[in-house]
């Protein structure tokens, strides 16, 4: 079954929270409303879920298209394991409509959000597409940086195998590369 795109966001007290967050850091709650579905808060979802993964992606970006598989194997995998996936949209560039319209190509099965005026790019810390925040069912920043590299390391599946067997995250933060985050 397929679930919702996400379009509209709402936030609730992020503005004042607009900074990089670091590992350990508790992550500002704010309001996601899926079509056809009720809203739901970021800090309900990580209370109710193993943990939450924030992904940066892009429509356009080579880098975010080339993990595109990825991700959707990381989530067949580890959403059988309660972690749910949230894949955002923060480039002013991209519209909502081209933001679902890859989504639907891509066949993925979470959420995306249209981040408006990159205001959870903005909290997060996020620069670039493709970019990773994992978050614990305490509402914690736990892991943030790259999907994986090209040369075989699998930072974010390691990040979350840990996390999920509660051992320490050996690389907690690893240099994300892509393409810049087009903000307002």
């Amino acid at each position: 079954m397929r679930r919702e795109f996400v379009l509209v966001l709402g936030l609730v007290a992020i503005a004042a929270h607009a900074r990089d967050l670091e590992i350990g850091s508790a992550v500002p709650d704010f309001m996601v409303k899926p079509i056809e579905s009720p809203a739901f808060s970021f800090a309900e979802a990580a209370r109710t879920h193993a943990a939450v993964v924030v992904l940066f992606l892009s429509t356009v970006c080579p880098y975010s298209k080339y993990y595109a598989d990825h991700l959707q194997e990381l989530e067949a995998h580890f959403g059988k394991k309660g972690v749910l996936f949230i894949g955002v949209n923060s480039n002013r560039t991209e519209t909502a409509e081209e933001v679902v319209a890859y989504a639907r190509r891509r066949d993925h099965a979470f959420p995306m959000v249209k981040d408006a005026g990159s205001a959870i790019a903005d909290v997060f810390g996020a620069r670039v597409t493709p970019e990773a925040f994992l978050v614990d069912a305490e509402g914690r920043l736990r892991y943030k940086g790259r999907i994986r590299s090209k040369i075989g390391s699998t930072d974010l599946k390691d990040a979350l195998e840990a996390m999920l067997a509660r051992r320490p995250i050996r690389t907690p933060v690893a240099k994300a590369f892509g393409c810049a985050i087009q903000r307002e």
